[in-house]
């Protein structure tokens, strides 16, 4: 890895700061300058990429063809990046995140090893002061979290962990230099998204490898393959159609949206639907198959089921295929994966599977895990047990907004926001890609520029019109999360215990955190609060004795469009 850039000097007074430097904070710090403000992005991490930089771990790739799972803003930008897979390793996204910072000059404004962990809203100057770790305080009108939606790792209980004399990794904290496995015996503990990924390449390394499983998963195979010169040409070629129908997209990908149930179709024709999709090596292919999916149990079983089949054929031990057979959820509530060998890895003598349903883990011992069955000795245990998705990155800052109220005492029992961007009593401080929005459900990226297009043009507007604060109506919150909560309600998502409902993390409240009903959607609801000056939302003017003077947003019932 080059070496880290240079810190700028933090500024004592900024228009806007961005936390964050990973695709949303490129891209947020990108927009803000356009605008001429005074910006800066604070960084945690030793560079720029966000997720990209702290996900190392072997394996970690994109899931997103990486011709979509990249910015769509800079055309020239599009014509003289080669992606060289269909879908780009860890090591390559970080290059492209680096050439953009690059690119556009934005190094000079970001200020790296520098993490965010305080933050607090005076009423009176309608500004945010900002505390960082490394002791600079901050004051800026607009604060913007970039902080990802998948960047506090979730870090493992059991005890006796302390104990361990080997040695402990965690795949979202990978070590910058890597990790060399040659002859050691390896425990990974989780199956989700990171440890099918790096499973099948820390097994060839490993003298054994023993997955410790507590819910077995639907993983897909990527069908990745090096991208050659007439195919990159070509896409090059398509990319201004490619990035409009992009945008216009109900999730950040282009595709021909299902018409049919899979219950009025013949067993025959619908397997057949199913195998093209298995073989497209696209993650939503099963998904887009029919019209309910995820919303009728009859149907959804038809393609968990296929799935099943597939493993059973995969994997040559009947009890190891068991094991790996998921049961009890229906497909694609908890996110299925792409993978590369993952089942097939399972063929290797070398390699076990600890189902922690039927053998749960007790402790950890100087030597190995030890289970309710036996003991497992391993030199090096990795953990692949995921993130506080969604809320976890913005729980981690101490934010206190108006009248002394904290954000976790505001979401103490889940969050609470307008369109996924403002958090009634938090004025001026804006979110991407966080809860209650598409996120997750989406192209990341895609969401990404959705939600730095809004915000940057009503700071503009805000600035254009001498307004210097906007906060959330309590109104339009309440009606916004009971539009989420009614939508999610017609599928089968919040039957399933997920990260996508924080079940994940004990004692997190249990609330459906995405919103399913797609990005264009999602998109033309934002857009139309845009238009109507910002219903949903109150602008003010801070008055020159420190007391604001409120101007009402429009009263004309726009949440109706989209309340259910």
């Amino acid at each position: 890895m080059p070496s880290a850039p240079e810190q700028p000097s933090a500024t004592a007074t900024l228009d806007a700061l961005v936390i964050g430097a990973g695709f949303a904070g490129l891209y947020q710090l990108y927009r803000l300058r356009e605008l001429g403000l005074r910006v800066r992005a604070f960084e945690a991490c030793d560079d720029v990429g966000g997720t990209w930089f702290r996900n190392r771990y072997p394996g970690a790739r994109c899931d997103i063809e990486s011709t979509a799972y990249s910015y769509s803003f800079s055309p020239e930008l599009d014509q003289e990046w080669r992606w060289s897979e269909r879908y780009a390793t860890q090591p390559e996204l970080l290059r492209y995140l680096r050439h953009v910072a690059e690119r556009f000059d934005l190094r000079k404004d970001i200020v790296l090893r520098t993490r965010v962990i305080r933050a607090a809203y005076d009423e009176q100057a309608h500004t945010w002061r900002v505390t960082t770790d490394t002791g600079d305080t901050v004051d800026a009108r607009f604060v913007v979290l970039a902080t990802g939606c998948m960047s506090v790792a979730r870090e493992p209980d059991l005890p006796g962990a302390a104990t361990f004399s080997g040695r402990a990794l965690h795949t979202a904290d990978w070590p910058l230099d890597g990790v060399d496995l040659t002859g050691q015996r390896v425990a990974v503990i989780g199956t989700g998204c990171s440890g099918v990924q790096a499973i099948p390449l820390l097994a060839r390394q490993a003298a054994s490898l023993t997955v410790f499983q507590r819910t077995a998963v639907y993983a897909l195979p990527a069908r990745n393959r090096p991208l050659g010169d007439a195919e990159v040409a070509a896409l090059k070629a398509d990319y201004p159609q490619f990035r409009a129908a992009q945008r216009r997209s109900g999730g950040g990908t282009v595709f021909e949206p299902p018409t049919r149930s899979a219950l009025e179709v013949e067993e025959s024709e619908r397997t057949a639907a199913y195998q093209k999709a298995w073989e497209s090596g696209l993650l939503s292919g099963l998904l887009r198959t029919y019209t309910d999916v995820l919303v009728r149990p009859e149907a959804n079983e038809t393609v968990a089921e296929f799935v099943r089949s597939k493993i059973r054929e995969i994997v040559t031990d009947p009890a190891t295929a068991a094991s790996l057979t998921p049961r009890g959820f229906p497909y694609g509530t908890k996110r299925p994966c792409l993978d590369t060998d993952y089942y097939d890895t399972y063929n290797a003598p070398h390699v076990a599977v600890v189902d922690l349903a039927a053998e749960p883990i007790t402790r950890i011992t100087p030597g190995g895990i030890r289970t309710g069955v036996r003991h497992h000795p391993v030199d090096v245990i990795v953990h692949a047990t995921g993130f506080d998705a969604m809320t976890g990155s913005q729980l981690a800052i101490d934010i206190t907004g108006k009248a002394g109220t904290t954000l976790r005492e505001k979401w103490a029992a889940g969050p609470r926001n307008h369109l996924g961007l403002l958090a009634a009593g938090f004025p001026n401080l804006f979110t991407v890609t966080g809860p209650l929005s598409p996120s997750v459900l989406s192209n990341a990226v895609t969401a990404i520029e959705q939600h730095v297009e809004w915000i940057t043009a009503c700071v503009a507007h805000l600035r254009e019109n001498s307004y210097t604060e906007i906060d959330a109506t309590a109104a339009a919150e309440d009606a916004w999360c009971e539009h989420v909560n009614s939508l999610a309600d017609q599928t089968l998502y919040p039957g399933v215990a997920s990260w996508y409902n924080g079940a994940n993390i004990p004692d997190k409240p249990r609330t459906f955190l995405a919103y399913t009903g797609g990005l264009d959607r999602y998109r033309a609801l934002c857009e139309d609060s845009a238009a109507n000056d910002y219903t949903g939302f109150t602008l003010s003017r801070r008055a020159p004795a420190g007391v604001a003077r409120r101007l009402p947003s429009p009263s004309r019932p726009a949440l109706d469009v989209w309340r259910s």
